[in-house]
């Protein structure tokens, strides 16, 4: 994200180490490194982190576990890990995507929150090894709950949360530069960490755990989506083609609204197919209301920064509330 321009230096070797990775056409946009003004500090690690995005690794969590709890089977040690796994792999996803959209330029002219490599506070490679050391804390908590739950072969899906982790915006052909990012956000952190929860608790899922898994996994993708819908004029700009580029300004704000009542229709839906309780997860429906006001108002550019906040803080509601109907049920 954009940061005080200083003048540009010389490109270093790690620059010209990374240049490999992308084609000529991405090359040819790629600005030189700027020089950083002053020293990073722990608050930037922080905020490249993006902790408004960390919802989506917490709250399919929480409400896998509710799922698992329908059934008497939940346990909190293996939600703690699994609530690991998702957690540092939002971290390194953030990471890895400051990484690369700020080796390629796409990050020079954005009105979204400081970027670590666009703002030359950190030079690209620091940036990509911390997206690897979130990555392995991420894998190391996999494994311990693979142990524990004795289900090894779940490794595989991590490896595949990683790998998708890494070319959303990494490598010669990032599909988050295709339009299917939002599609990737609904598959892993919806589907699969949801039911992955479930699955590693109570050794099955169920369509209780799937109309959670929708639920979640669409608001996940609504939070990317505004994040994206934010970024249209810049992305477009640089040849970043996302689904809100493809779609519009007007679709894709449609499309959020669409995914973000998608909770509400679980719950009513979990309420005939779980337990009458489940209709109190509609107390999340306000909270999703106050996100949908700079969306429906038309918003642009940074007054689209608290959707993002406001629409995790309701899916973490919506997974509580639900965990809670669930467990009581």
């Amino acid at each position: 994200m954009p940061h005080t321009p200083d003048q540009p230096s010389t490109p270093d070797s790690s620059s010209s180490d990374n240049s490999s990775e992308f084609d000529a056409h991405t090359s040819s946009r790629r600005t030189p490194p700027r020089t950083p003004s002053r020293t990073v500090t722990a608050h930037d690690w922080l905020e490249a982190a993006r902790p408004h995005t960390w919802a989506n690794g917490f709250a399919p969590v929480i409400a896998g576990t509710g799922a698992a709890a329908l059934t008497g089977q939940a346990s909190i040690i293996r939600a703690i890990l699994a609530a690991i796994v998702g957690w540092f792999l939002v971290i390194g996803v953030n990471y890895a995507n400051d990484y690369s959209d700020g080796i390629r330029g796409t990050d020079d002219d954005r009105s979204g929150p400081f970027r670590l490599t666009a703002s030359g506070l950190v030079q690209p490679y620091g940036v990509k090894h911390a997206a690897f050391v979130a990555f392995g804390v991420a894998a190391l908590a996999g494994l311990i709950l693979c142990a524990i739950s004795g289900h090894w072969w779940l490794i595989l899906v991590g490896a595949a949360c990683v790998v998708a982790a890494w070319f959303y915006t990494g490598g010669k052909h990032p599909y988050g530069y295709r339009g299917l990012g939002e599609v990737a956000v609904f598959v892993f952190f919806g589907l699969v960490a949801v039911l992955g929860t479930q699955y590693t608790q109570a050794d099955h899922v169920n369509w209780a755990g799937v109309a959670i898994a929708v639920a979640i996994g669409s608001v996940s993708a609504a939070v990317n989506l505004a994040n994206n819908l934010r970024d249209i004029p810049s992305d477009a700009a640089t040849g970043k083609i996302t689904l809100a580029v493809r779609l519009g300004d007007r679709g894709s704000r449609t499309l959020w609204c669409i995914l973000a009542t998608l909770p509400v229709v679980a719950s009513v839906l979990l309420a005939f197919i779980a337990t009458p309780w489940a209709l109190i997860g509609l107390v999340a429906a306000p909270v999703l209301g106050l996100a949908a006001r700079p969306i429906v108002s038309r918003a642009e550019g940074k007054d689209l920064i608290p959707v993002l906040g406001m629409t995790g803080r309701a899916m973490v509601v919506w997974a509580l509330v639900t965990m809670l109907a669930l467990w009581l049920g």
